[in-house]
């Protein structure tokens, strides 16, 4: 399948929710975007706000939008879900925060606030707080990739009353993921990357040349393709070069001590998790790119133990970027799934 046309930046507005202890900036679009609570900005797509004031709207000013939160994984920002704020935002209230520790949300100096149920903590929060732009809904459609994929999965496990559906896109469940790590030496080499991201020299290995790495590996084909542009590039570098933000990320690793061996006699880290269960009541659409070199397709084998209602695409010439990649196949994968 082809693009769809690319975010017009009009359609896309800018605000900061103050929850959970933390700013969140969030870019939205559909039919509650005259009714976005909280401060609004003028922000442009690196994340750089140009003005703010204040911006509130009565409860239920919207109608009864239906509210739909797309978030983003490592080291992406509120930008990585543009195509799909403008696509769901014609018929949903579509919002695309960025997570704590990324561009323009607080970055918390301590690691611990990074933990998992702090994450989880920011979405329940951020539902509340867009109640009044959506009819006062409790509940919201999640959708998640990488790291914004495991903090859907720990928001439909542990806060089951506030995702009604949930779609997660090569982000594995943390019990599928703790099995992977501990028993299948494919995945247990494709993770050592995460054993870099926990160190202290992460920060000035992934920041040198004006982040050289991150704009080889997550954008470099997408500009040689076509699918991503010399703005994208700017707007990414950008946001990474925000005050903290690179350690922002990393320290989602670093709470969550997730990783495998290290080759010094130890085993697989386990996630830091205090769930009673790992089992999802939401009807779930998991979408996995099987090129992901990071995230093997073992991390689908016995997710039905976990999740009844499931629904599995596999995407066979799609990477870990399948979003930019063929933004069209998952959107409309995705607006199926929402409207089945």
């Amino acid at each position: 399948m082809g693009h769809t046309a690319a975010a017009r930046p009009e359609e896309i507005q800018h605000s900061f929710a103050d929850v959970n202890g933390v700013r969140i900036h969030y870019a939205s679009a559909g039919a509650a975007i005259g009714a976005a609570i909280g401060v609004t900005a003028n922000v442009n797509a690196g994340g750089d706000a140009a003005a703010a004031g204040a911006g509130a709207a009565a409860p239920g000013a919207a109608g009864a939008s239906r509210l739909i939160i797309f978030l983003h994984g490592f080291p992406e920002f509120w930008y990585a879900w543009r195509e799909q704020l403008v696509e769901f935002g014609r018929d949903y209230f579509a919002v695309a925060p960025d997570m704590r520790g990324y561009n323009l949300s607080s970055k918390p100096a301590e690691i611990e606030r990074y933990e998992i149920s702090q994450l989880v903590g920011d979405v329940r929060a951020l539902v509340e707080h867009l109640q009044p732009s959506h009819a006062g809904a409790k509940k919201c459609f999640l959708v998640g990739h990488d790291w914004g994929g495991v903090v859907a999965w720990a928001a439909a496990i542990a806060c089951p009353d506030v995702v009604e559906k949930l779609v997660i896109i090569n982000s594995p469940h943390p019990g599928i993921f703790q099995r992977e790590l501990a028993e299948n030496p494919v995945q247990q080499q494709a993770s050592q990357y995460m054993l870099m991201f926990r160190s202290p020299e992460a920060e000035a290995m992934l920041s040198a040349n004006n982040f050289a790495l991150f704009q080889e590996g997550i954008l470099g084909e997408g500009l040689r393709r076509g699918y991503f542009t010399e703005a994208d590039r700017r707007a990414y570098v950008e946001a990474w070069s925000q005050p903290g933000a690179l350690t922002g990320g990393l320290n989602y690793y670093r709470a969550a001590r997730i990783g495998p061996p290290s080759g010094t006699g130890d085993e697989a880290s386990r996630m830091k998790l205090n769930f009673p269960s790992l089992d999802v009541k939401a009807p779930t659409l998991v979408i996995w790119g099987e090129k992901d070199p990071y995230l093997l397709t073992g991390n689908l084998n016995g997710l039905d133990r976990y999740v009844p209602n499931l629904r599995v695409e596999r995407i066979p010439d799609g990477t870990h970027w399948v979003v930019p990649e063929k933004p069209a196949l998952v959107n409309s994968l995705i607006r199926g799934f929402l409207e089945s």
